[in-house]
């Protein structure tokens, strides 16, 4: 009985962390048991010091319900959320409440053979630096670009041997480690807390060194047989002749990347374009992705120019997912959302030309709330999401 107790604790954790509060008969409804013993089990667990009750939800007209939340301090999740080049590195407590800064450093995937090691290192340091015991850490999450076995905790891109990423990790630290494809952890994040909360069906663009796909069917992620669904930056879509960093040319990414957008912000500079970016250093890729947005933001021509060509090119790929899918949502999100709304005028153009319109039509494009953050923020998500999986009920 103590065992089952613990396993629906484990499920009210879970719930209230993507809720944030709950009254008693919404988690009841939530892990599907009675009313008095959910109760019982809140009782428990607001004596344990694990959930707290946070004052009263809006009446219906009968006896305001009390709502509860988790207690922030009582357990705290490590995000880590990658890409080819930057690596950023963060602790959030139970309310996702940031407890330590972000470790942001260049971290070159293609590049750096002895990269697994080294991020282990980088997260033992913020770990030791935050002061928190280990026992205090639920888990590490990890989103990572490349061909990732979630289940397997392998990246099949970036490690040739096959070497498990989570048990390595885990054996370094003694603590839990969850990855997943970076698109797929900003999907989750968008999921969970961002605009694609309770929606059904939606395809979760994440623009960066490539352009990744985080996809939502049926009001879950959807990776496919193997995991690997969602490679949207490697649809062939042009007759370009340039070589993607998949090996293949005309790939999507090969006109859309914000490595592209760099590369053309250069040429267009040397050719003598006037801009705002003769200014500002492109050197870094932290750089690159800070001052061409940035750029843009200020209404600068040719950043402008830039993002909106690459949106168009990413809009077509996107009518491809609308003839596919028939989503309800494409959320933009990742890195390159900094950019705001200067992308969807371009993408919503290049779906009225190349979509059916019947199609095309309950399809919302939106801007993530979340932006840069979505990958941390789903990175933790990704520990709560598999805490206490392994346990059957």
């Amino acid at each position: 009985m103590e065992e089952k107790n613990l396993l629906y604790k484990n499920l009210i954790i879970k719930e209230l962390y993507f809720a944030k509060t709950l009254s008693c008969a919404d988690l009841s409804s939530r892990i599907n048991r009675s009313l008095p013993f959910t109760a019982k089990l809140l009782a428990e667990m607001m004596e344990e010091g694990d959930v707290v009750e946070t004052g009263y939800a809006a009446s219906t007209g009968g006896r305001k319900p009390i709502i509860y939340s988790l207690r922030p301090d009582i357990m705290f999740v490590v995000s880590v959320a990658m890409d080819q080049f930057v690596t950023r590195i963060i602790i959030s407590d139970m309310q996702g409440n940031y407890v330590t800064d972000i470790e942001k450093f260049e971290l070159h995937l293609p590049e750096e053979p002895r990269w697994l090691a080294i991020l282990t290192e980088k997260i033992q340091g913020v770990i030791h630096k935050s002061g928190l015991k280990r026992d205090r850490i639920m888990g590490i999450g990890i989103g990572m670009p490349g061909f990732v076995d979630a289940r397997k905790g392998i990246n099949y891109s970036f490690l040739e041997a096959g070497e498990a990423v989570t048990s390595y990790i885990t054996e370094k630290t003694g603590i839990p480690v969850h990855i997943d494809n970076d698109s797929s952890v900003i999907a989750l994040a968008e999921l969970k807390f961002g605009v694609a909360r309770q929606k059904k069906n939606a395809m979760v663009v994440n623009i960066g060194w490539g352009i990744g796909l985080g996809m939502i069917v049926n009001g879950e992620l959807f990776r496919g047989h193997d995991g690997f669904a969602g490679e949207f930056s490697h649809i062939p879509l042009f007759m370009n002749g340039k070589l993607c960093s998949c090996g293949k040319s005309g790939c999507l990414e090969t006109e859309t990347s914000l490595l592209i957008i760099a590369e053309k912000a250069k040429q267009g500079l040397k050719a003598g374009r006037a801009s705002l970016l003769q200014q500002l250093p492109l050197e870094t890729f932290e750089e690159i992705h800070e001052n061409i947005l940035f750029a843009a933001i200020r209404g600068d021509q040719f950043a402008v120019e830039l993002l909106s060509e690459a949106g168009y090119n990413i809009g077509r790929g996107v009518a491809i997912l609308i003839h596919l899918f028939n989503p309800e949502l494409v959320v933009l999100s990742g890195r390159g959302s900094l950019a705001g709304k200067i992308w969807q005028a371009p993408i919503q153009q290049a779906i009225n030309e190349h979509c059916i319109p019947r199609l095309a039509s309950n399809t919302e494009i939106e801007m993530s709330t979340m932006g840069y953050e979505a990958e941390l923020i789903g990175a933790a998500a990704l520990v709560i999401e598999n805490y206490g999986i392994d346990t059957n009920i």
